[in-house]
């Protein structure tokens, strides 16, 4: 049985929901930037149109993503892991986005939680390795709630600490930083939970770490991004 395409009952086109997502995710845009960056290009649609176009299909979009990148992952045999956490406020009340990235940059795993104790640290590594396997090294902070965690998983021969050895999960942030702001910050845990998940895989897929390649070598890696993300749900 052939599947179902996900656009089927929407009028507008495959390709301009895909540019739209694209653009609110990967850029810090607003909703109503880009409806006007779409007017430029002759595209009349709403702000409102893409914000349920991003919540319809952008989970689809980092599920298939993600989904094409994990076993790739996996293979890695000298793999090291750098995790953080950092502060988000949700209507005024500090909750806590934990954030696993691997050596080469990649975006592994989002958590959102209210604590940052041992159960939550805990509760996100077993969900990280329970997706990527076990890393041979795992780098974090100080944070007393990361070393009591890896004793209960057994990981704690692993842990490596130190003043500047976290600095790739720490420069990681930015990215979403200036995406929530473009947001004005968020509403509700679940949202957030859900956006910095499509961020992560959306990141994933264009960040190209420009400054190690050529000119001619970026070029290339940009078409390959763009080529698979326009064959993203395609029937």
């Amino acid at each position: 049985m052939t599947k179902r395409s996900p656009f089927r009952y929407f009028r507008t086109s495959p390709e301009v929901i895909r540019l739209a997502v694209m653009m609110y995710i990967r850029f810090p845009l607003s909703l109503r930037n880009v409806e006007d960056l779409l007017h430029e290009r002759g595209i009349d649609v709403s702000y409102e149109s893409v914000r349920f176009w991003w919540q319809r299909f952008g989970p689809k979009f980092a599920s298939e993503i993600r989904r094409k990148r994990v076993q790739h992952m996996r293979s890695h045999s000298n793999w090291r892991w750098h995790l953080d956490e950092m502060f988000v406020k949700i209507n005024g009340e500090r909750h806590y986005l934990w954030r696993a990235v691997d050596h080469e940059g990649e975006v592994l795993e989002s958590y959102v939680t209210k604590t940052r104790d041992k159960k939550a640290a805990s509760k996100f590594l077993k969900k990280s390795m329970r997706r990527f396997g076990r890393p041979e090294v795992i780098v974090t902070d100080r944070l007393r709630s990361y070393g009591a965690a890896m004793k209960e998983i057994g990981n704690a021969d692993r842990q490596k600490t130190g003043r500047w050895l976290n600095n790739r999960a720490e420069n990681s942030h930015l990215p979403f930083r200036r995406r929530e702001r473009a947001m004005q910050r968020f509403r509700r845990l679940r949202s957030l939970q859900k956006f910095a998940s499509v961020h992560a895989s959306v990141f994933n897929l264009f960040n190209s770490e420009r400054s190690f390649y050529s000119r001619s070598n970026f070029r290339v890696n940009r078409a390959a991004a763009l080529a698979e993300w326009r064959g993203l749900c395609a029937e």
